[in-house]
């Protein structure tokens, strides 16, 4: 009895382990950004873009950008590039020279989310 309970479930565990990979690949990973992390440009942005490995569910997902002083700066709501649902752009207002912080939120169209932060810099 113990053997068919054991060889009955021997399924579902070989399913379950095969399926797990292809759940975790379903949530969208930032792949990169304009500008770069971490990076350093000598003019100011005119927007943020964020690469992502999975198309954005653009309802629940949101871009902030804070200054060195911490202080949230007032820009747009971060939107998808209607050619590109991986690409969220955030349009920026003039910025000056220094450091920023990026923080995003995103859900992935199958409802995975997922968060992050980043910074770049601002020379003159």
């Amino acid at each position: 009895m113990r053997r068919y309970l054991l060889l009955g479930l021997m399924p579902a565990v070989v399913c379950s382990i095969w399926a797990w990979p292809v759940a975790a690949m379903a949530h969208a990973f930032l792949d990169h950004t304009i500008p770069t992390v971490g990076g350093t440009v000598t003019a100011a942005p005119p927007e943020l873009r964020l690469f992502f490995s999975e198309p954005l569910e653009p309802l629940f997902s949101g871009i902030e950008i804070s200054g060195t002083d911490g202080q949230r700066i007032a820009a747009g709501k971060a939107t998808l590039d209607p050619r590109d649902a991986k690409q969220f752009v955030l349009r920026l207002p003039p910025l000056g020279p220094g450091h920023y912080r990026v923080h995003w939120h995103v859900v992935s169209v199958d409802t995975h989310p997922t968060q992050g932060d980043f910074t770049f810099e601002v020379r003159p």
